[in-house]
Formats: C-alpha cells, structure tokens, sequence
C-alpha cells in the first residue's frame, strides 16, 4: 500500500509517500511545496493545489492521509488552512484518490503508542520507523511522514481501532513498553553514550 500523508498549510504544505507491507515501512520521498508571503492568497492556493496534484501524478498513492482541521485561536490562520485543505482535497477528489483524515491525538498515539506524546517524540519515532539518516525539514514534512505512517497502520491491520486505541492510552499499559517508552531509552541510551 502506498499512502501519501499531508500536512495542510497555505505557505508550507509538508508531504510523504510512504510504502506499507505489513509491518515494514519504507520513505519513497518527502518534501514541502511552499508558497511565498507577498504572493497573493489566491494565487497561493492555486500554488498548493499545483504542488499537490504534481505529487499525486508522480507517486500514484493508494490512499491520502490528511490531519483533521483542529480549533485554534488564531482564526485568520485556521481559515487560510481550511482554504489550503480545501485545494488538498481538491487535488485527490480530481484524481479519484480517497482521503483518510485523522485527528493529531490519532497520529501520535499511531506512531508513539501515546496520544498526548510531544512534538519531538513523534519526529524522532518517524524517523526510526522509515530508517532515516534524520527527522526530515521542514517539520511539516516530517509531520506529513507520521500522517502516511498512520494511514498505513490504521487500514493495513483491519484490527487496528484508533479510537480502541486512544481509550486503551488513558490506562497504565500493563505488557511491555509503548513505543514511546522505547524510544525514551534509545535517546537516554544515547546520551550516555555522548558523555
């Protein structure tokens, strides 16, 4: 299964293509079309919707998966990005691609095995996940990789119930440690290492 994950934003739209044979990850690309600040709004949208549908004819993804527009306080930024989603959604509908969206608790509870896992701890889980020299710039990206990351995992195990999921992240976990307390002593391993 091929999923392409979408970070949405009106002047960074973060993506990844990522391979899924269960339970083996692979990074086919990743990047970020960008939109400059002076440009008009319009004609950044018109940017994003190109940028997304170039990405789509070149990587024929199986499914999209995109983060679901959450409240924020800035009202000017939410709406410039649920016009940006718009365009996104745009882009797949036009190329029969379907989308997937999932709610940022979803993804790091996903990739971390915490749904309240910090920003940090979801770049860096990504990172070991698809085998990558580093977490990918801009964040965006790397936030567009953890997105394709969770698709996969969410339709390539008919079993996987995210919201299963984030009920059973509220309790004590009681076999074996999560992904995050994984990563947690590869990066305190890590820093004795360092020393």
């Amino acid at each position: 299964m091929r999923v392409l994950g979408i970070d949405p934003g009106y002047a960074i739209v973060g993506w990844g293509v990522v391979d899924y044979t269960a339970p083996r990850f692979e990074a086919v690309d990743y990047g970020a079309v960008t939109t400059p600040a002076g440009m008009e709004f319009g004609q950044r949208l018109k940017g994003v919707y190109g940028g997304v549908s170039r990405v789509i004819e070149s990587y024929h993804p199986d499914a999209i998966s995109l983060e679901q527009l959450f409240y924020q306080h800035n009202q000017t930024t939410v709406i410039g990005v649920a016009e940006a989603r718009g365009v996104v959604l745009l882009a797949a509908a036009q190329a029969g691609v379907p989308v997937f969206e999932y709610t940022p608790m979803q993804v790091k509870q996903s990739v971390t095995g915490y749904g309240k896992a910090v920003k940090k701890q979801v770049q860096e889980m990504t990172r070991i996940m698809l085998r990558l020299p580093g977490i990918p710039k801009p964040d965006d990206t790397a936030d567009a990789l953890a997105m394709a990351i969770t698709h996969a995992q969410c339709s390539g195990n008919r079993q996987f119930d995210v919201d299963r999921l984030l009920a059973r992240a509220q309790t004590p976990a009681t076999a074996g440690p999560t992904r995050l307390q994984m990563l947690e002593r590869q990066l305190a391993a890590k820093g004795r290492k360092q020393r």
